[in-house]
């Protein structure tokens, strides 16, 4: 297969690229496909230095010219005879530089290689790499297209150049052999002056096509430079943006770089291209000469548009954060953060230091201390870019100069948010995630002044990422339901709901929803990372869809849900079934950072055991939500493999005496998720906390040295109708209620607590049988 035939077998992108090389007239298309064969099988390389074989190759090309010229007059193709016809005429021009010729063959012969080889890497790369979004592949390819061809018309201005050159070097060389040969016969002086205004004419219209040309490649210079800074520079911003609140988008300036760096040093080609007009006019000019009236012109536009892309390409790579803090643009007084810049033109060599200085908004009363001022360079970046990478004590909001060229560049960091108390950090992230999700003017300093409310979409999404980013899982579609049934009550669609910011995180509000939101976020993060991760807890769930997903479930069925009324904590509920089949869930009372700190939470689910009527301990946690057993969810986390306890190892332990529930749940209104409204379940047993109350930090490890005789009532339930005496009776004989008139249940859905297990980690290791004897 040809060369020709391969580049017309390509993807479009590169086709166009190929429609780019050749949308000019010193190799016409239709030449080179109609002469595929022949062309590549030249020397051209050898023809352009061998001026003898570069004629017989000249002289060849013309003849197969003529060849498909007939061609063409047999099939009566008009348009074809004339292109080609007009073709030959303007290879003629080669007649005395054949090695011209064969210079601009070889130099579209390469171009042509360069573009297979770039179709070639280009389907490497993605066979290697793992698919991208195809909006976003399609954007790069446009760009990679667009640059492509801008590097491909800058070669061609550079071989126009050449060009021009010698056909003014041939103009004054054959002037001043006039000059010189002082000729007097009058004729042959005309027809000298005749061939030299011949010259002189064809230098003209030759530098007027080259000022044009390179117009047309500052018109597309400025195309490129507007869509790279107002498009593809504003994504990526934005990007940066919600990066910096949790998003999983990609922020790697390699693609920015590149585009960058090419347009950057097409507009130096420029620049030279300019300054080598300025030499050739120093030779040889004449009146009414277009460089001296077009190139000052383009001189300044030229300096303007390198001067734009550079102000452009210095950018903040890495907002500016603090080593253990929550997340970027969260700084605390006195507390060493780090941020770091990158301009985006890369200068491999550098004739001079270019240096970044640091410096704070004029307007904030506060000072940077370390070093200000670091020059750009290679060595503190993984990818070979010009960074410079700063670490100090600062105070505010940060500004970076770069001095450099005849240019000064700024780039800002986003906003961010001073503290001076760690107390402060959950408030102010709040400020961080409201701001990058609604601004898109990242200099609106009067932004919290009247500040807009977020719809659910835009609300629940960055919700995810605060999940994605700390525990690399985000929440799904029933959890953001739960949330938005929190926020806006039972609605047929969320998408046109809004959260008002004094909702979201009103100041000095203890009871917000990012307080309660955040509580389970730091909890999951510090104590259940992994069974979050695993997906084991379900987490957001409302106590009315709890219901309706156990109820249908086997006997002991349960399910790991987030607490609505206790900031930080979680809770477990499962199914039991009644002597007649009817369902009823029970929940305990939920953990939090408290419990957790003593003890592992898939402990505290692998040991939780409850008492029945006959004093045998149950664990009545047999399989998670839907179906999974207990031990085969959790049992990779388990601290002994065998399933018993571990030296050391706490017991969690619920007491709970089944004939009297009703009796005791009178006796117990302690807090539960009611107080918000989840409608909790009835719930069976004594709590724990009861015995603690009594100042006894192991009440039930003895009866002979605490005596149940000796319980004191909690102060919490002066109001009930049973009184001391009556739970001590109980305690001391459960089977006096066994016949207690069952008519009295409660119903599902009143207001019962849940069990409290926060006080039974401090019993020390031993047997249900020793604790209850």
């Amino acid at each position: 297969m040809t060369q020709w035939e391969k580049l017309r077998q390509l993807p479009a992108v590169y086709r166009q690229q190929l429609h780019e090389l050749y949308d000019r007239d010193a190799l016409p298309m239709d030449v080179r496909h109609y002469l595929s064969a022949w062309i590549e099988k030249q020397e051209w390389q050898r023809a352009a230095r061998d001026h003898d074989l570069a004629m017989v190759l000249f002289q060849v090309l013309l003849e197969n010219l003529d060849i498909q010229h007939s061609r063409f007059v047999q099939e009566e193709s008009f348009l074809l005879q004339h292109n080609i016809r007009r073709y030959k005429q303007n290879f003629q021009r080669y007649l005395d530089d054949p090695c011209g010729l064969a210079s601009t063959i070889l130099w579209f012969l390469e171009k042509e290689k360069e573009i297979l080889q770039s179709a070639d890497l280009a389907e490497q790369v993605q066979f290697l790499c793992v698919e991208q979004e195809a909006m976003e592949m399609d954007s790069q390819q446009d760009m990679e297209r667009k640059m492509a061809g801008l590097r491909n018309e800058v070669q061609c201005m550079e071989h126009t150049m050449i060009c021009l050159e010698e056909q003014q070097d041939e103009f004054d060389f054959k002037f001043q052999t006039h000059k010189m040969e002082a000729v007097v016969d009058e004729p042959m002086k005309k027809e000298q002056m005749k061939v030299l205004q011949s010259l002189v004419n064809r230098l003209n219209d030759c530098r007027k096509s080259t000022l044009s040309d390179l117009n047309k490649l500052l018109d597309r210079a400025e195309e490129l430079i507007d869509l790279l800074v107002k498009k593809e520079l504003v994504e990526w911003q934005r990007r940066q943006q919600k990066a910096c609140i949790g998003a999983p988008d990609n922020v790697c300036l390699d693609h920015l770089e590149k585009w960058f760096t090419c347009m950057a040093v097409c507009l130096f080609q420029v620049r030279e291209f300019l300054s080598k007009l300025d030499e050739l006019v120093g030779k040889v000019s004449y009146d009414n000469d277009p460089i001296k009236a077009q190139k000052p012109a383009l001189q300044r536009r030229a300096d303007t548009l390198l001067k734009d892309l550079l102000k452009s390409s210095f950018v903040v790579e890495t907002q500016p954060s603090m080593p253990q803090g929550k997340g970027s643009l969260v700084l605390r007084t006195n507390v060493q953060f780090s941020v770091k810049t990158r301009l985006l033109v890369k200068f491999v060599e550098q004739n001079h230091i270019m240096k970044v200085n640091v410096s704070v908004d004029r307007y904030r009363r506060f000072n940077v201390l370390g070093t200000k001022s670091k020059a750009l360079n290679m060595a503190e970046s993984q990818s070979g870019g010009m960074v410079a990478d700063f670490r100090h004590l600062l105070n505010k909001q940060m500004m970076i100069f770069f001095f450099g060229l005849s240019v000064e560049l700024q780039a800002s960091s986003l906003p961010v948010v001073i503290i001076s108390n760690s107390s402060q950090q959950q408030s102010a992230w709040a400020s961080v995630l409201w701001f990058n999700m609604l601004s898109l003017d990242t200099k609106d300093v009067k932004f919290f002044a009247n500040c807009p409310a977020a719809t659910w979409p835009q609300f629940g999404e960055v919700l995810s990422w605060q999940f994605l980013s700390a525990t690399k899982r985000g929440l799904n579609d029933d959890q953001l339901e739960m949330i938005a049934l929190r926020l806006f009550g039972k609605q047929r669609d969320y998408d046109n709901c809004k959260v008002a910011w004094s909702k979201f995180s009103k100041e000095n509000s203890p009871d917000t929803f990012w307080v309660w939101f955040d509580g389970i976020l730091v909890m999951v993060k510090t104590y259940l990372e992994q069974l979050w991760r695993d997906g084991l807890i379900m987490g957001f769930v409302s106590k009315g869809k709890e219901k309706s997903l156990l109820k249908k479930k086997q006997r002991g069925t349960f399910l790991l849900r987030f607490s609505e009324s206790v900031i930080g904590g979680i809770t477990f509920s499962w199914v039991e079934y009644d002597m007649i089949g009817e369902p009823s869930i029970k929940t305990v009372q939920p953990f939090t950072k408290v419990d957790l700190n003593q003890i592992p939470f898939h402990e505290i689910i692998r040991n939780f055991q409850i008492l029945e009527s006959d004093n045998i301990p149950e664990n009545p946690l047999l399989y998670l939500y839907p179906n999974t057993p207990k031990d085969e969810a959790f049992g990779k986390y388990y601290s002994d493999k065998t399933g018993g306890k571990a030296p050391n190892q706490l017991v969690v332990m619920a007491v709970c005496y089944w004939s009297c529930r009703n009796t005791l749940e009178a006796w117990s209104p302690m807090p539960s998720d009611m107080a918000q409204g989840e409608g909790l379940e009835p719930i069976n047993g004594l709590c724990g906390e009861a015995a603690e109350q009594n100042g006894d930090p192991h009440p039930l490890n003895s009866p002979r040295d605490s005596p149940l005789q000796t319980f004191h009532p909690d102060p919490m339930l002066s109001g009930s109708d049973a009184g001391p005496q009556d739970l001590l009776m109980y305690l001391n004989n459960p089977n006096l209620l066994a016949d207690l008139d069952h008519s009295v249940m409660l119903e599902d859905d009143q207001v019962l607590p849940d069990f409290s297990l926060q006080e039974f980690n401090c019993l020390a290791p031993q047997t249900c049988g020793s604790i209850f004897q």
